[in-house]
């Protein structure tokens, strides 16, 4: 199994603590550094800064928001990132949620799946450099139609120096991660249950090919105390279930509720949302934590490493920027 560890917060003006985190790993014969993007930093701005200090690991987005860029802007990202790296990136993609898409981008939310479909057709043709690139869908034309009628289709300028970047989907529910088995390199799941990828994602895992790659985020906290290590997981947890969506609409509370959780999501959000916060935390059963975060002192995680070395999953991404955690899971998985 691959090692990937998640930036996190960028730390003090300068980057030093990125950079820091990514030679170690790098040192330490990690994958991947993943570079996140809600609604503060873009993903590539602090990649382009790890990629210069870096030569071998590899550099991934998780999640570039496809509403954030046309799938020609993107595109021109991830080309000259991957040539300046010397073909070190991996494209983590997602449609995000419709507070963030319609909110923040000013974009549509609706038919995510469709528009993630022609997305990645439209980015394939361009980074492909076969021919100048026509589209016609439903939520992408190039040329566009209408306007001045003046547009024409145009091939990338800039040689690729591969014309395959590998695609990651970040997904949750069972239609958006068959998706990605069927168009995409890879998949960058979000509160995994190594226990129920067969049953949660039946479809995904029937048509998914052999080198099809699955990068999960997996939260570790290290501690003797399992009860302060699991609150710590819990915070993070309550605050997507209960917050991270519209109180009829909450793709994160859905896929808990998918994962036998529905009664605990229901109570987590309910108290969020009257501002009862830390008590929605509480509310995040002990069960889920030990099913999709890594918890506790070493010797009990490396027994529960076990469960998850026999998963699908190829890469663990490690949630923690503490060095003395990023050592210990260099030591146990590679």
């Amino acid at each position: 199994m691959k090692l990937g560890l998640g930036i996190g917060p960028t730390g003090a003006p300068g980057g030093q603590r990125i950079i820091e985190l990514a030679i170690e790993a790098e040192n330490l014969g990690y994958d991947t550094i993943w570079c996140p993007e809600i609604y503060g930093m873009d993903c590539f701005t602090p990649l382009a800064w790890v990629g210069a200090h870096t030569s071998r690991i590899n550099l991934g987005t998780s999640i570039m928001q496809i509403s954030a860029r046309t799938p020609a802007s993107a595109a021109m990202h991830a080309v000259a990132m991957d040539y300046l790296s010397n073909g070190r990136l991996i494209l983590g993609i997602g449609v995000s949620g419709p507070q963030v898409v319609e909110g923040w981008y000013g974009q549509p939310y609706p038919k995510p799946l469709a528009r993630t479909r022609e997305w990645m057709a439209i980015f394939r043709k361009i980074v492909a450099r076969e021919e100048p690139v026509t589209f016609d869908g439903d939520h992408y034309q190039l040329p566009l139609d209408g306007g001045t009628g003046l547009g024409k289709p145009l091939k990338l300028m800039q040689h690729p120096l591969r014309d395959h970047i590998p695609t990651y989907l970040g997904a949750e529910g069972p239609k958006n991660v068959a998706l990605a088995a069927e168009i995409c390199d890879g998949w960058i799941p979000m509160f995994l249950s190594p226990y129920r990828m067969n049953e949660q994602y039946a479809e995904a895992m029937r048509i998914k090919s052999a080198d099809f790659e699955i990068a999960a985020a997996v939260p570790v906290v290290i501690n003797d105390d399992v009860d302060k290590a699991r609150s710590a997981i819990k915070q993070n947890v309550g605050f997507y279930v209960g917050g991270m969506g519209a109180r009829n609409f909450n793709l994160h509370k859905d896929h808990v509720t998918r994962m036998g959780y529905g009664d605990a999501a229901q109570e987590i959000q309910d108290l969020f949302m009257s501002g009862r916060r830390d008590e929605a935390f509480a509310a995040v059963p002990d069960a889920l934590i030990d099913e999709i975060a890594l918890c506790g002192p070493k010797a009990r995680i490396r027994e529960r490493l076990a469960d998850w070395k026999n998963s699908p999953i190829t890469q663990m991404n490690v949630g923690s920027g503490n060095r003395e955690t990023m050592q210990f899971f260099a030591e146990e998985l590679l």
